[in-house]
C-alpha cells in the first residue's frame, strides 16, 4: 500500500471523527463536514442513512442485515479484548474510566494504531486494510452519536424506546448484552453515564404515561435517576401507573442490595466473651494446644503422649446486641445517598445480634424503625424535598441510645441545616457513641456538603464520609468486629 493511499485512508477516517465531535457538541450540521463525510460513506458502499441521527441504529440494521454483525463486538475487538464481563465493566475496562473520547489522531475510543480490519458487509469488501478502518469509523462514529447525543427538550415515550434500542447496541459492540451495563449496579463509570442519559430522557418525558403502559413501563431500565422521579411523583400515581412504579422501585432495591450483600456479608456480630467458660464438646476441642500443653507427658520407651487434661475453644460471644442508629435526610438533594443507606441498614437489620433503628426527616423526623428490614417500604414512606431541620430528628434519635459505647450512629445528610446542630454532635460524640457523618455514598462520590459543618466535624475526629459505599461499609464492619 502506497504512503499516498495511507495518508488519504487516515484523513478520511479523521473526517468522519472530526463530523462526530462537532455533531455531540452542536447539533447544527457543518456542511462541509457533512459533504465531506457523506462522500466518504457513498464509497464505503455504505448507506447514508448511516449520517443521519434522526435515524435510530436499530431501523439501519432492520434495512441492512448484513451491518448487524459488523456491530456485534465493534468496540471489543482490538488485541483479544474480551466481552465485557457480568461485572457491567465493558472490555479491558476493569476499574478504569470507561470510554476515552476521540483523539486527535483521529482514533475512536479504545482502537489502537494497528486495528485489525473489520469484517465487511454489505456486499462492499474493503480492497484495503486502509479502507477497512475508514469503514469502521462510519460505524463507531454512528453509534456514539446516537447513544451520547440524546439533543434537549420533551421527549416522547417512542424518544426513549429508540435510544433504548440504541445504547442495547452499543453494549453489543463492547461485547455486553443489550441492557446489561445500564441495569447492573456499580458497573463502572461507563454504566453510570449511560444511566444518566437514560435518567435525563426520563426527566424530559411524560412518566406517568409511560407507567400507564405495562409493556413500555417493563422495559424502563431502573436506575437511581428514575427511582428519584418515581419517589418524587408517587402520590400523584395509581392503578397500574403506581403498580408498575412499585415494581421498578423494588427492582432497583433488590439489584442495589445484591451488591451490598457482597460487601457485608463477612461482618462479624461480637466478639468471643473470654469469661465464660468453653463448653466441652468434641467439636470444641483443641488439639494443638492439647498437644503443646502435653508435651511434658511424652514418653519416649513407649513412643506414646500422654494427655492428662484436655484444653477447649471458648466460642461463646458477648449476647449484647449492637445497636445501629441510621438517621437520612430526605431533602431532594440527598436521594442517591438516602436509598443506599436505606437499603445497607436493612441489610445490617437482617445480620444476628445487630439492632437497627432508622429516622427519616425534613423539616419532621419519621421514625421507619419498622420497616428497616423492608427498604421498599421504607422508599415508599419516604417524602422528597422539602426543608431540612436536623434537630427534629436528633431529639428522635437521641432517646434510642442505651448503651453509647455499644452504639453507631449514621447520619446522612449534606448538614446545610441548622448550625446549633453541632453541639448535638459533640455531645453524642462525646457519650462513647460511634458518630458516623455521611455526605454521599454513591458511585460517583459528588456530592455538595457544608464547608463549614465539614471541618467542624473533621475538627471532632469525625471526618464526614464521601464516596463510594464501600467506605461506610468498611467502617460499620470494624465497628461491629
Amino acid at each position: 500500500m502506497s504512503d499516498s493511499r495511507i495518508s488519504a485512508d487516515e484523513n478520511r477516517r479523521q473526517v468522519l471523527y472530526w463530523r462526530l465531535l462537532a455533531r455531540l457538541f452542536d447539533s447544527d450540521e457543518q456542511p462541509s463536514l457533512e459533504a465531506a463525510s457523506m462522500a466518504i460513506v457513498g464509497d464505503l458502499g455504505l448507506p447514508p442513512a448511516l449520517l443521519d441521527p434522526a435515524v435510530s441504529v436499530d431501523n439501519v440494521v432492520q434495512r441492512f442485515p448484513e451491518l448487524g454483525a459488523e456491530l456485534q463486538g465493534l468496540l471489543a475487538q482490538e488485541d483479544g479484548v474480551a466481552p465485557a464481563s457480568t461485572d457491567g465493566h465493558p472490555p479491558g475496562r476493569e476499574g478504569e474510566d470507561d470510554v476515552a473520547p476521540a483523539t486527535g489522531d483521529g482514533h475512536p475510543p479504545g482502537e489502537a494504531e494497528d486495528d485489525a480490519a473489520s469484517a465487511p458487509a454489505g456486499g462492499h469488501p474493503p480492497e484495503r486494510t486502509g479502507a477497512a478502518e475508514v469503514r469502521r469509523a462510519a460505524l463507531v462514529s454512528k453509534l456514539l452519536l446516537n447513544v451520547f447525543s440524546t439533543g434537549t427538550g420533551s421527549v416522547s415515550a417512542t424518544d426513549l424506546a429508540r435510544w433504548q434500542q440504541d445504547a442495547g447496541w452499543f453494549e453489543q459492540a463492547l461485547g455486553a448484552e443489550p441492557g446489561q451495563l445500564r441495569s447492573h449496579p456499580g458497573g463502572g463509570e461507563l454504566a453510570g453515564v449511560l444511566a444518566g442519559l437514560e435518567g435525563d430522557l426520563v426527566r424530559r418525558m411524560r412518566l406517568r404515561e409511560v407507567l400507564a403502559d405495562s409493556a413500555l413501563a417493563a422495559r424502563l431500565t431502573p436506575s437511581m435517576s428514575l427511582i428519584e422521579q418515581l419517589l418524587r411523583d408517587k402520590s400523584n400515581l395509581s392503578g397500574v401507573a403506581l403498580a408498575n412504579a412499585k415494581a421498578l422501585i423494588r427492582r432497583f432495591v433488590e439489584e442495589v442490595a445484591e451488591v451490598l450483600r457482597t460487601q457485608v456479608e463477612k461482618t462479624s456480630v461480637g466478639v468471643i466473651d473470654r469469661s465464660v467458660p468453653p463448653k466441652r464438646v468434641f467439636r470444641n476441642l483443641d488439639i494443638e494446644r492439647t498437644i503443646w500443653k502435653n508435651l511434658t507427658n511424652w514418653s519416649p520407651e513407649d513412643q506414646r503422649l500422654y494427655v492428662d487434661r484436655l484444653y477447649y475453644r471458648q466460642t461463646a460471644r458477648r449476647t449484647t446486641p449492637a445497636r445501629l442508629i441510621v438517621v437520612v435526610d430526605q431533602s431532594g438533594s440527598m436521594v442517591d445517598a438516602m436509598v443506599n443507606c436505606t437499603i445497607l441498614a436493612s441489610i445490617f437489620a437482617g445480620l444476628p445480634k445487630v439492632d437497627v433503628h432508622l429516622v427519616a426527616y425534613d423539616t419532621r423526623a419519621l421514625d421507619l424503625t419498622p420497616w428497616v428490614h423492608d427498604p421498599f417500604e421504607v422508599l415508599l414512606r419516604t417524602t422528597l424535598g422539602g426543608g431540612t431541620n436536623g434537630t427534629v430528628a436528633m431529639a428522635v434519635a437521641r432517646p434510642k441510645i442505651a448503651d453509647p459505647r455499644n452504639t453507631v450512629m449514621v447520619w446522612i445528610s449534606d448538614f446545610y441545616d441548622n448550625r446549633a446542630l453541632i453541639t448535638d454532635f459533640e455531645a453524642v460524640h462525646r457519650s462513647g457513641v460511634k458518630f458516623i457523618p455521611v455526605g454521599s455514598v454513591n458511585s460517583s462520590g459528588h456530592q455538595s456538603v457544608d464547608p463549614w459543618f465539614r471541618q467542624k466535624l473533621k475538627d471532632l475526629g469525625t471526618p464526614v464520609i464521601s464516596g463510594h459505599i464501600r467506605k461506610l461499609v468498611f467502617e460499620l464492619k470494624n465497628f461491629l468486629a
